[in-house]
C-alpha cells in the first residue's frame, strides 16, 4: 500500500540525476510468487549534475543481494528505494531482488493476467521490478534474458537468442525505464511483415491467447496503415527488425508504447464483426496508430520529466487525430473530438481537478494522465500548426526530430524549433502550457454601410496604439505568419475571386477573452487565440472564406471592408481553439447557419446551439421544442449530399452534463432529473416530428454487402443506429426487435438491444445476449454497461449494484469495473440522483478497489468532480461519499490526492 501522506513534487525543483547509465542487463527467472530479477547496470558520474547522491527507486522489492564492482554492499533501504556509497568514477551495480507478480493486483510493474506475465512501467512501475533511477531523463540500452517454462517470452528491441527455457532480447535504442516491457505466456501470433521506405524488412506480430486469434486481422491492417502514414506525412520510419503487440485482459490503460513491444488492453486491439462495433473498430485503429506514432514522439524523443508529459502525449494525440481524419472523415472526426473535449476536458478544466497542460506540481503522477494533458495538449499543437501554417509546421517538426533524437526534451525545446524556423516569438503562446482553465470568448459585431476606411486595418478599443501589424488575420489556407493587415486585406479580396458582391461597407468583430480563476491560479493573462472566421452573405453565399484572426489581447477588434451588405459571421470554424464561445444568437440566426454554413463543424454547431437553447428552455420552463430546430434538423437529414455519419451527429443531443454545466455557468442550480426529463421529451418530439422521414432514412442506410469496418459502411450504420433510437420511441421497439433477430454483426445487434431498452422492452433479448456471449469477456463488458447506461435515473444505482453481484463481475479487472461503475457515472441523472444512492455505491466500490488497484480507483474518483454545481442536498450526499473515501485507513496516495483536491474548500 502506498503512503497516504505523499510528498509534493515541483517542476521548479528539477535537477538531473547524478549518474548516467551506460548499459543495463536484466535476467528474469520467472515464478508466479517468487520471480527473481538480476540486474547489472553500468553507472558513470553525470557531468551535468552537482548532486552525487546514489539513490535508486524501489518499491515492494525483497533485496537478496547487492554488489558494486563485484563486492557485496549493504545499502540503506526505505519504502521508496535505497541509497548507497559509491566510487567516484564509473562502476557496475549488481542486485538480485524477488517480486510477487501473482499478487500484484495494482497492475503496475510485473504482474500476471490470466496466466500471462506482463508489465506496465509508465509512469513509475519499473521501480516495482528492480532498483533503478526510475525517471524519464535516465536513458540506456537494455539487454534482457528471460528464463521460464512458457513457450513465448518477449521483451523490447530485437531478438538476440533463444533456447529451451530462455530467450534474450536487445534494444539498441537508449530508452527510459518506463518503456521497458516483458511478456511471457502461452500465446499464439498473427504474423505479417512490412517493408519500410528505405527497404528495411520488419517482422510484425500480434500475440494473443489461443481463442482470440480470429480477432487480430483488423489490428494488423491498422498497424500497417499507421506505418505507411507516418512515413508519408512525417517522414518517420520504423527502426527495429520486429514490432510486437500483445493483447492483455487486465490493463489499467488503453495501451502502452513500449519500444518494439506494445502492450494493449485487449479491448483496444481485438475485434471481429461479430464481437466489435464500428466504434470499437475506429477506436482500435486510432489507438494502434497512437501507440505506433509514439515510436518517434515519445520513444526516440521522450520527456525530461513527468511535468513534460503533454510533450509526448499531446503531440501524439494530435498525430493520431490527423491519421484518423485522413483515413476516415475529417469533419466527423473533428466533431467527435470536440464532443469529447467538452464532455471530459472542459469540466476538468473548470473544476477542482483543474491543472495546466504542463502542471507545476503533483503528488502522484498517475493522476495527471488526464484529458487536459492529452486532449487539450493536442488542441495546443493544433493551434500552433494553424498559426504558423502547414509548411512551417512540418519544417519545425523535422527540426525537432533532427535536434532532439535521443533526447529527453521539454516544452521549451519544442517551442524553440518553431521560433527558430518561423522567427515568431512564442512567449505568449506558451501560456497555453502554464495557465489552466478554459478561456471564454464574447463577441460583438458592428456594421457601417458607409464609405470604407483604410483597407483592412484592424480597430482596437481603446485605440492605444497602431495594431495593424500585430493583430491581423492570417489566411488559413496559405499559412501566412503575421503579415500586415493592409496586405492581407488585399489578399482576402483576391481569395474571394470576385464572386461575391463588393461594396463600401465595413464589418467589425470585437472579441473579449476571459479565463476564470482555477485552483492555485487566481489571476489570468490573455492567451493567443486563433479564431477562424468566414463571412456569409444574406443569401447564404460565402463572401469571405476562412481566415484566422490572431487574438492576443483581452479585447481586440478586427475589421472587414469592401462588403456590399452586412454579413453573417461563422466564428471559430473547425473549432480553431479550445475555448467557450459565448455568443448570443437567435434561433433564426442559428437556423441560417445550420442551412448555409460551408464549414461542417460550424454547421453542426449551429444545430447544437438550437438544441441547447431548446433544452434549456424546456428545463427552466414549460417550453415546447423550437420549431426552427426541428425544421432545420429535417432539412439536414434530407440532404443526401451530407456524410451519413455527419447527419447522425446532427441527431445527437447535447449531453445532460453539458446542459447542467450551462445552467451552472448562468448562476442556476441544475436539476439532473429535470434535465433528463427534458432530454427524453425532446427525443420523443423529434421522433414524432420526423416520423415520416425516419423509416425512409433507416431503409436507405441498410447494407446488404458483407460487413466491412470502413468509413463508408460505418457512416451508414451510424445514421441507421441514430434513426433506430428515435424510431424505438414511437414504434414500441418493433423495428429494433426485427433488427435484433436478423443482426449478423455486433453493431446491429447492440444497437437493436439498445433500441429495445429505450422502448422499455428487451428482457428476453438481454438474457439471450448473455447466453450467446457469456464466454467472450469483451462482449460481456458491453452487456454490463448497456443495462446501466439505459437504466432510468431512479433505478440506475439499483441496476449497477445488482450487476456488481453478478458472478462475472470482478473488481480486479479494470474493463469490467468501468463497464458498470463508469457507466453509472455517465448516467447523469442516475449518478446524481437526489437519493444519493449513486454516490454511495460508487464510493463503496472505490474503497474496495483502492486496496487492490489504486491507479484505477483514483481515475474513477473523477466522477465526483462536478459535485459542487448541484443543490445543497446532493452536495451533502456527495461530500459524505468523498469524506468516507478520504477517511479509509491506508488509502493510497493516488486516491488521497484526488479526493483531497475535490474536497478542498468544502
Amino acid at each position: 500500500m502506498k503512503d497516504a501522506s505523499p510528498q509534493t513534487i515541483y517542476l521548479k525543483d528539477y535537477t538531473p540525476f547524478g549518474f548516467t547509465v551506460e548499459s543495463v542487463e536484466l535476467t528474469f527467472r520467472l515464478a508466479p510468487h517468487a520471480t527473481r530479477v538480476l540486474s547489472k547496470i553500468r553507472f558513470a558520474p553525470n557531468p551535468e549534475a552537482t548532486d552525487r547522491t546514489f539513490f535508486l527507486h524501489g518499491e515492494d522489492l525483497r533485496l537478496i543481494s547487492a554488489r558494486i564492482d563485484g563486492r557485496e554492499v549493504n545499502p540503506e533501504l526505505s519504502d521508496r528505494g535505497l541509497t548507497c556509497a559509491v566510487p567516484e568514477g564509473a562502476f557496475t551495480w549488481e542486485a538480485e531482488v524477488e517480486i510477487d507478480p501473482a499478487n500484484n493486483t495494482a497492475l503496475e510493474g510485473l504482474y500476471m493476467s490470466s496466466g500471462m506475465y506482463c508489465t506496465q512501467c509508465e509512469a513509475e512501475g519499473f521501480r516495482k521490478i528492480t532498483f533503478y533511477p526510475d525517471r524519464p531523463d535516465v536513458m540506456s540500452v537494455f539487454t534482457v534474458r528471460i528464463e521460464g517454462d512458457l513457450p513465448v517470452m518477449l521483451s523490447n528491441g530485437n531478438k538476440a537468442g533463444q533456447g529451451a527455457g530462455w530467450a534474450e532480447w536487445h534494444d539498441p535504442w537508449p530508452k527510459p525505464a518506463y518503456l521497458f516491457a516483458l511478456v511471457a505466456g502461452d500465446l499464439v501470433n498473427h504474423p505479417d511483415s512490412f517493408t519500410t521506405g528505405s527497404g528495411r524488412a520488419v517482422e510484425l506480430n500480434i500475440w494473443v491467447r489461443p481463442g482470440d486469434l480470429h480477432k487480430c486481422a483488423f489490428g494488423m491492417e491498422a498497424l500497417k496503415r499507421s506505418m505507411t502514414w507516418d512515413e508519408e506525412v512525417y517522414g518517420r520510419e520504423y527502426d527495429l527488425d520486429i514490432f510486437n503487440i500483445v493483447a492483455v485482459d487486465d490493463f489499467n490503460m488503453g495501451a502502452m508504447e513500449n519500444k518494439g513491444l506494445n502492450i494493449f488492453n485487449s479491448s483496444a486491439v481485438l475485434a471481429s464483426p461479430e464481437t466489435a462495433t464500428d466504434a470499437n473498430f475506429e477506436r482500435i485503429e486510432a489507438i494502434i496508430a497512437h501507440e505506433y506514432f509514439h515510436n518517434w514522439t515519445g520513444n526516440r524523443i521522450t520527456c525530461r520529466d513527468w511535468f513534460q508529459l503533454c510533450l509526448k502525449e499531446g503531440l501524439t494525440v494530435f498525430r493520431d487525430a490527423q491519421f484518423t481524419s485522413d483515413v476516415r472523415s475529417a469533419p466527423v472526426k473533428r466533431i467527435g473530438d470536440v464532443m469529447d473535449l467538452r464532455g471530459r476536458q472542459f469540466p476538468e478544466d473548470n473544476g477542482p481537478l483543474s491543472h495546466p497542460v504542463r502542471p507545476e506540481s503533483f503528488q502522484e503522477i498517475n493522476n495527471f494522465y488526464t484529458a487536459t494533458v492529452y486532449e487539450k495538449g493536442a488542441e495546443v499543437i493544433g493551434m500552433l500548426k494553424r498559426l504558423v501554417g502547414e509548411e512551417a509546421y512540418y519544417k519545425a517538426v523535422e527540426l525537432y526530430f533532427e535536434r532532439h533524437d535521443g533526447d529527453a526534451a521539454t516544452i521549451e525545446d519544442w517551442l524553440k524549433v518553431f521560433e527558430d524556423t518561423t522567427g515568431r516569438d512564442l512567449g505568449q503562446f506558451k501560456r497555453w502550457y502554464s495557465q489552466s482553465g478554459t478561456p471564454r470568448l464574447t463577441v460583438e459585431e458592428a456594421w457601417e454601410p458607409g464609405e470604407t476606411g483604410a483597407e483592412g486595418v484592424p480597430a482596437s478599443r481603446p485605440p492605444s496604439r497602431d495594431l495593424a501589424a500585430e493583430q491581423g488575420a492570417s489566411d488559413d489556407s496559405k499559412g501566412s505568419q503575421g503579415a500586415p493587415d493592409q496586405v492581407r486585406g488585399a489578399a482576402r479580396e483576391q481569395a474571394s475571386g470576385g464572386a461575391a458582391p463588393t461594396g463600401g461597407g465595413t464589418y467589425t468583430l470585437t472579441f473579449r477573452q476571459e479565463t476564470r480563476p482555477t485552483p492555485g491560479q487566481e489571476e489570468k493573462l490573455p492567451q493567443v487565440i486563433p479564431i477562424a472566421v468566414g463571412l456569409l452573405g444574406p443569401n447564404g453565399a460565402e463572401v469571405r472564406p476562412t481566415e484566422v484572426l490572431e487574438m492576443t489581447q483581452a479585447e481586440q477588434s478586427f475589421r472587414f471592408t469592401g462588403l456590399a451588405a452586412k454579413p453573417v459571421p461563422s466564428i471559430l470554424r473547425d473549432f480553431s481553439a479550445p475555448v467557450i464561445l459565448d455568443r448570443s444568437l437567435t434561433s433564426t440566426e442559428n437556423a441560417f447557419l445550420l442551412a448555409h454554413d460551408t464549414d461542417p463543424f460550424n454547421r453542426w454547431e449551429a444545430g447544437r446551439n438550437l438544441a441547447r437553447a431548446t433544452l434549456l428552455d424546456m428545463v427552466t420552463g414549460d417550453a415546447r421544442p423550437d420549431a426552427d430546430y426541428l425544421d432545420g434538423l429535417t432539412a439536414v437529414l434530407r440532404d443526401r449530399g451530407l456524410d451519413p455519419a455527419l447527419r447522425a451527429q446532427m441527431l445527437a443531443l447535447p449531453t445532460q452534463s453539458e446542459i447542467a454545466q450551462m445552467q451552472h455557468d448562468r448562476g442556476q442550480t441544475p436539476d439532473p432529473e429535470a434535465i433528463y426529463t427534458a432530454h427524453e421529451t425532446l427525443k420523443l418530439r423529434m421522433a414524432e416530428h420526423l416520423q415520416d422521414l425516419l423509416p425512409v432514412l433507416y431503409a436507405e442506410n441498410q447494407i446488404e454487402a458483407p460487413y466491412r469496418p470502413d468509413a463508408g459502411q460505418a457512416s451508414k450504420r451510424d445514421l441507421s443506429t441514430a434513426v433506430l433510437g428515435l424510431l424505438s420511441r414511437i414504434d414500441g421497439g418493433a423495428q429494433a426487435a426485427q433488427q435484433y433477430a436478423r443482426a449478423d454483426n455486433m453493431t446491429l445487434q447492440l444497437s437493436a438491444l439498445a433500441g429495445l431498452l429505450i422502448a422499455g422492452k428487451g428482457e428476453a433479448e438481454l438474457e439471450a445476449f448473455q447466453q450467446q456471449w457469456k464466454d467472450d469477456r469483451l462482449v460481456m463488458d458491453k452487456w454490463f454497461g448497456l443495462q446501466v447506461s439505459h437504466a432510468a435515473p431512479a433505478r440506475a444505482a439499483e441496476v449497477a449494484e445488482r450487476l456488481t453481484r453478478h458472478p462475472d463481475f470482478t473488481l480486479t479487472n479494470p474493463n469490467r469495473f468501468r463497464a458498470v461503475l463508469g457507466a453509472l457515472g455517465m448516467n447523469h441523472a442516475g449518478f446524481h440522483h437526489g437519493s444519493g444512492k449513486g454516490y454511495a455505491l460508487v464510493a463503496d466500490k472505490l474503497i474496495a478497489l483502492d486496496a487492490k488497484n489504486p491507479q484505477t480507483t483514483a481515475r474513477m474518483c473523477a466522477l465526483f468532480q462536478t459535485w459542487r454545481r448541484y443543490d445543497a442536498s446532493r452536495q451533502a450526499h456527495a461530500r459524505a461519499a468523498l469524506e468516507r473515501i478520504a477517511a479509509t485507513p491506508g488509502l493510497s496516495r493516488d486516491t488521497t490526492e484526488m479526493v483531497t483536491r475535490m474536497l478542498a474548500g468544502a
